[in-house]
């Protein structure tokens, strides 16, 4: 069965694909699986190559390039549950690239429904590096994922043990906010405070500041091109102004 579903996800240009059962993934900060889809025994991790476009200093062409492998990999999901929903007579539920995740303050808005990192390396898809990205052993770091959960019992895949990251530091010293200083950790506020400056935090800024400005400066806010770049991102999620972690890395970096 795992064969099957593995030729048919290949089939649709998916770079590689994982499987882990749902006792072998660990998180430590995503809810239980069995919260999303009570009876879910295994977890599919699809994997998707990350364009170039993630290392152009065009921070509006390089997040259009994240868009459309999100855009590919929301196919892709859908069509392995229908698959397994129809061909194989299992329930299945899709997991996206990032969204949606529950937006509350407990979580900073930065915890996913499934941690599909931790789901990678547990399907045998890469280790963690330096970067607290996965490092795939073909694909390197610039790598995206996506999961399906379901009901249908598959074994485990072999974890990946080869040392991938080389401990270079590029990533490191590449990130222009200090997220990364301390190994092993990302600071997500530093990260998002410098990555996303028109997500929720910037957001909450902008109108708490013309909620107690005058009518001519609300109108000066409005024409700022602040406030545009934040209505583009709030209307088609074009958030992401810092690629540096995944395009600094230099393992499987296509010259």
């Amino acid at each position: 069965m795992k064969q099957r579903i593995k030729d048919f996800v290949l089939g649709m240009g998916v770079d590689d694909v994982g499987f882990t059962s749902v006792s072998d993934y660990h998180s430590p900060r995503s809810p239980k699986v069995d919260s999303m889809m009570p009876g879910a025994r295994s977890i599919i991790v699809l994997a998707y190559r990350e364009l170039s476009t993630c290392e152009s200093p065009n921070m509006r062409i390089a997040m259009n390039g994240r868009m459309d492998v999100m855009d590919f990999s929301r196919s892709c999901s859908y069509k392995l549950a229908r698959f397994i929903e129809k061909e194989l007579e299992g329930r299945a539920m899709t997991i996206g690239v990032s969204y949606p995740m529950a937006m509350e303050q407990e979580t900073g808005g930065s915890v996913g429904e499934l941690s599909l990192r931790h789901a990678a390396v547990a399907a045998g898809l890469g280790v963690m590096g330096r970067h607290n990205l996965v490092i795939h052993p073909e694909l390197g770091t610039r790598v995206l994922f996506t999961a399906v959960l379901c009901d249908l019992e598959l074994a485990s895949d072999q974890p990946v043990t080869a040392e991938l990251c080389i401990d270079c530091d590029i990533c490191v010293e590449a990130c222009p906010a200090g997220a990364l200083d301390e190994e092993g950790l990302t600071n997500v506020n530093k990260c998002l405070g410098r990555s996303q400056p028109w997500g929720i935090g910037g957001s909450i800024k902008f109108w708490s500041k013309f909620a107690g400005s005058t009518p001519e400066q609300q109108k000066q806010m409005l024409i700022d091109p602040h406030y545009w770049r934040l209505y583009q991102a709030q209307l088609i999620g074009f958030q992401y102004n810092c690629f540096n972690c995944m395009s600094s890395c230099p393992v499987g970096l296509k010259r």
